[in-house]
Formats: C-alpha cells, sequence, structure tokens
C-alpha cells in the first residue's frame, strides 16, 4: 500500500525550514508517524556535486551551470535517499514529510531557462525524476510564497544570526527573483497549495502560517481514508 508523501517548497527567505520544523514538531507531539527528509543531504556522499557547485567550483553565478546539469545533481542525491533510507517505509503505507523535493528543481533550476521554454524544461524535469528514476510524485507541495523584498530580508538576518555566508544562489538577488517568477509558475501549472506567507509589506507570525500549513496536510492524510 503506497504511502502519502507531503512536500514543503518555496524560495530562499520564505520561512520553509521554520514551518517544516514546526510541522514535524506537531506532528511528533501527537504522536502521529511519519518519515522526515531535508534535501539536499549534505552530510551525503550523493551531495558531492550539489555542494561543488554551490562552492562555486563550476562557476561562480548560478547561471554557469545550466538547467539540466544542475537539476541532475539534485535528483541523484534524492535518487540515493529514495533508495537508502524511504522507499520500503513509503511503500508499505507511510507517511513522508520533505523540505524540499523535485519541486526544488522546478523553482531553483526552472529559473534559468527563458520563460518561453520553461514548460519544456518542466515536462523534462518530472518526467526525468518520477518516470525515468522511479522517484514518487509528491501528494501534496505547500508552496511558501512570499514577496522578494521580504525573503532578502528573512535570508540576510538568518545569515547575520548563524554566522554563515551565503552560496552562489544566495548572493544573486536576480536569480532570487527569477526562483520566485518560476516557483509561481510552478505552482499554478501543477496546482500546488500556495500559502501566501506575508500580509501589509510583513511575514504572517509563524502560528499563523503554521495553522494554514497544517489543515492542508490533514486534508491530504485524510483523502480516501473515509476521513474527510
Amino acid at each position: 500500500m503506497q504511502g502519502k508523501l507531503i512536500v514543503l517548497e518555496g524560495i530562499d527567505g520564505s520561512g520553509k525550514s521554520t514551518q517544516y520544523k514546526r510541522l514535524c514538531r506537531r506532528l511528533d507531539d501527537e504522536g502521529r508517524k511519519f518519515k522526515s527528509i531535508v534535501f539536499p543531504r549534505y552530510d551525503q556522499p550523493s551531495s558531492a556535486l550539489i555542494r561543488e557547485y554551490l562552492d562555486g567550483s563550476y562557476g561562480s553565478k548560478p547561471s554557469d551551470v545550466n538547467a539540466y546539469a544542475s537539476s541532475a545533481f539534485y535528483a541523484v542525491d534524492r535518487f540515493a535517499s529514495f533508495k537508502t533510507d524511504w522507499q520500503d517505509y513509503y511503500e508499505h503505507g507511510g507517511l513522508v514529510l520533505a523540505d524540499r523535493y523535485t519541486t526544488s528543481n522546478a523553482c531553483h533550476q526552472g529559473s534559468k531557462v527563458p520563460e518561453g521554454e520553461r514548460q519544456e524544461f518542466l515536462d523534462w524535469l518530472y518526467d526525468f525524476e518520477f518516470s525515468r528514476l522511479g522517484l514518487p510524485r509528491p501528494d501534496l507541495v505547500l508552496y511558501l510564497d512570499v514577496d522578494l523584498e521580504i525573503a532578502c530580508r528573512q535570508m540576510f538576518e538568518r545569515q547575520r544570526l548563524t554566522d554563515t555566508s551565503a552560496d552562489i544562489h544566495e548572493k544573486d538577488l536576480a536569480y532570487l527573483s527569477a526562483c520566485l517568477d518560476a516557483g509561481r509558475y510552478a505552482c499554478a501549472h501543477y496546482g500546488w497549495a500556495r500559502i501566501r506567507c506575508a500580509e501589509n509589506g510583513a511575514m504572517r507570525s509563524v502560528e499563523s502560517i503554521h495553522g494554514e500549513v497544517y489543515t492542508a496536510l490533514l486534508e491530504c492524510i485524510n483523502k480516501n481514508a473515509g476521513l474527510s
């Protein structure tokens, strides 16, 4: 019996990591069984090409590596994760909650292709990861949507608090803007659940956003289970 795969997605600075941790904590508190996965898995050998790419080994700008090549870097890490970590759990009915997934390639790498070629890229991406590699399709994608100015504020504050430096994605504001456009396009095209995280030029509270995220998750879990 196939399980459920639910993905949280959003550009850098959207508050995705905060919402993911909050959601995992609530599911733990409620005693729900689930598998938590965060992509990329920077501590695993399968992410080696991703780390080199983000460190600038292949070029100092995101555009120095085309959308198809960079998508393959991330897809390999997901494939390795699925085969070694959660395939059996998922295929026996388990709930899997992912922080990023194929959907991140749609947003981040899709931003590198011209707008007129975006649909062609998305068709290739979904065929590559879901049909060719055999990764499961998400049952629900929660897209945390936030304006670029707010996202940048959030991202820079996070870097200040954690004393971390920006990678080649985070340094390029034009790239982040393109990611936002690509993410909104993919969200509309694939019917992702769009969570609007800003109100009146500022981020909504963590709990307010969490409530909307949690409600959507429950609806997906209960669908086809005779509970809703």
